[in-house]
């Protein structure tokens, strides 16, 4: 049977893979693991979701699940992923779930757990949580049954917060920003954030209706934000995903800026202020070569992990550091956050735009990226097809090829059915000539 928990929590096609069933074991099973057993009282989990019409289905069956196993369930409501692991730090409660499949279409759900403190959890938690689902338990009744309850003021909190980590009222102003929401979670706290921070706000795709949720809009599609903030004559433009734990950002000309850009000027201002630890950013394998000789260049060591955030977030916590994050946009400032935060990462950002007063161009230019493609292809067995003896053939012939003036990725997606190939060489033109020959050769296989 293969493992449930992918790269981020348990995600599928909802009412399919991800059915209610699953969804009430798996919070039954995470109360049982993730809650300490010597206690006077109930075991408090929080639950918030994102706007998909799919997770009302599976926010009820998480609560019965959490309540089933004797949990009080504190209910969050429609809120990013980042905030609920802040509520669930600032609360002291003993478990947090997440429902949102991040920047997956509509279709799919997801269900992200977090421990105490608002941590996301290891391989030996999420396993511990997978072989509980198969085993037999006593089940409370009558007055030991969970209870529910509501936090009105969850969104509240999560503002003051992310308005306080650029110093409070006031500290962008002068700035103008157009925000894609993705017709998702932060359609709301993310556009409050930034203009109680004092900056002109203009908001796009942000009136989700279950159905909506990333649909050729956010992180994932930024178009429409590029002409946008050409239009309104804007400083930057910010791209969040359905559930802004992760962001990209534009420029006022209308160009990309990328997460190793964002990483790069976070890591630079914090090394000039003294707050980044041992001189050090920690980045994945994805990452663009770019980063590195850009970090070099500044005196900065970059550490790198396996692809994913929570591998970043592990080592952020192993070695003490104080940012690290990935090339797609999810970015981690442990001084303010547990996981990823895309409305975060750009008032980060826009506070080294305010201080310096440079344009978001001129600082993510720090970084030359060399160029890279990457190639989604999709597939029936993601693994199998990664693992293929003609694919590993195909990846072999390229980096020969390339000769140490480029590399490549090939990894299975950890929360789709895709295989994705990466490529950076000197050129475009090579790198994608060889990212297209080694994807025919999976498609093949």
């Amino acid at each position: 049977m293969a493992r449930l928990f992918g790269t981020d929590g348990v995600r599928g096609l909802a009412n399919a893979t991800l059915t209610p069933d699953l969804a009430m074991k798996l919070a039954a099973s995470a109360a049982h693991i993730l809650a300490e057993r010597d206690r006077t009282h109930p075991p408090v989990a929080l639950v918030g979701r994102d706007p998909r019409a799919s997770g009302e289905m599976l926010e009820a069956a998480v609560v019965a699940g959490l309540t089933s196993a004797g949990a009080t369930v504190v209910r969050v409501g429609v809120l990013p992923t980042p905030a609920v692991a802040y509520l669930v730090g600032q609360t002291k409660a003993d478990l947090g779930v997440m429902i949102s499949a991040s920047h997956n279409p509509m279709p799919d759900n997801g269900i992200k757990f977090f421990a105490a403190g608002g941590h996301k959890l290891d391989d030996e938690l999420e396993n511990a949580i997978e072989a509980h689902l198969s085993e037999d338990w006593e089940r409370p009744t009558g007055r030991n049954i969970g209870r529910v309850h509501d936090l009105l003021d969850g969104a509240e909190a999560y503002i003051e917060h992310l308005v306080s980590s650029v110093g409070g009222p006031d500290s962008l102003t002068g700035l103008k920003v157009v925000i894609d929401c993705a017709n998702g979670a932060a359609f709301e706290v993310a556009p409050e954030a930034y203009r109680r921070a004092g900056a002109e706000v203009v908001v796009i795709h942000g009136e989700p209706d279950g159905l909506n949720i990333n649909e050729q809009c956010g992180s994932t599609h930024l178009d429409d934000l590029a002409a946008a903030v050409v239009e309104h004559g804007a400083d930057l433009g910010v791209g969040l995903d359905g559930d802004a734990d992760r962001c990209l950002a534009i420029d006022a000309s209308g160009e990309v800026v990328d997460g190793d850009q964002l990483m790069a000027i976070m890591a630079v201002a914090m090394r000039d202020a003294g707050k980044l630890a041992s001189d050090t950013l920690v980045a994945t394998v994805m990452s663009n070569l770019g980063l590195k000789l850009a970090m070099r260049e500044h005196g900065i060591t970059l550490v790198e992990t396996k692809v994913g955030d929570r591998y970043v977030l592990e080592e952020l916590r192993n070695g003490g550091y104080a940012l690290g994050g990935e090339q797609s946009g999810h970015v981690v400032m442990p001084e303010y956050a547990t996981t990823g935060d895309g409305s975060l990462t750009l008032l980060q950002v826009m506070a080294t735009m305010a201080r310096t007063g440079k344009p978001l161009a001129q600082l993510a230019s720090i970084v030359t990226r060399l160029p890279q493609i990457l190639i989604n292809v999709p597939v029936t067995d993601r693994t199998v097809a990664a693992s293929a003896a003609s694919v590993l053939a195909a990846v072999a012939e390229a980096e020969t090829e390339l000769a140490g003036a480029g590399r490549v990725l090939l990894r299975p997606s950890g929360t789709e059915q895709l295989v994705r190939v990466m490529v950076e060489a000197p050129s475009a033109e090579v790198a994608e000539s060889v990212a297209e020959r080694i994807a025919g050769v999976v498609r093949a296989a």
